[in-house]
């Protein structure tokens, strides 16, 4: 399968890879492989299965083709946080890379997970947007649901009072 880049992957970008529900990220290495930290669910053509990752709790550095792991989903360079983050030299952030190469590693949703990986491989910090934007959504739905409750609950004090 042909594949047209947006970008021209470099060594060093970060890549996304969207699943449907959620994003794989990766790191390109070059000449077509990428470095991720891969979950045992987590498989291109995984489908639903792949959801099964939140529940994992260790993951295995592995080096794969771009091609191979992104399958049939869509994917782009995204290198976002080279604008709060100086990206590290690309020289150091391979050699961290390839001496992660099969190790089995933890790996949580919220605090290890294959973007967390990457981004402490291209800034030397690891974070997670998709996190922080799934638990801001979180609680954002939350407050609204509380507030839904809270008003609900005043409208039957007042009928209440009101009998």
């Amino acid at each position: 399968m042909y594949y047209a880049y947006l970008t021209e992957p470099e060594p060093g970008d970060l890549i996304e890879i969207f699943r449907g529900t959620y994003q794989h990220w990766a790191l390109y290495l070059g000449e077509g492989d990428i470095i991720h930290l891969c979950p045992p669910t987590e498989a291109a053509d995984a489908g639903l299965r792949s959801l099964m990752s939140v529940l994992c709790d260790r993951a295995v550095v592995t080096r794969e083709g771009l091609v191979e792991v992104v399958g049939q989903s869509r994917f782009h360079v995204n290198n976002q946080l080279d604008s709060k983050h100086k990206p590290r030299k690309v020289c150091a952030i391979l050699r961290d890379a390839h001496s992660l190469l099969g190790l089995e590693m933890p790996y949580c949703i919220l605090r290890g997970n294959c973007e967390h990986f990457v981004t402490q491989l291209r800034y030397g910090q690891a974070e997670s947007q998709q996190i922080h934007y799934a638990v801001g959504v979180g609680v954002g739905t939350v407050a609204v649901g509380m507030k839904a409750l809270t008003a609900a609950s005043n409208l039957s004090c007042i009928r209440t009072i009101e009998q």
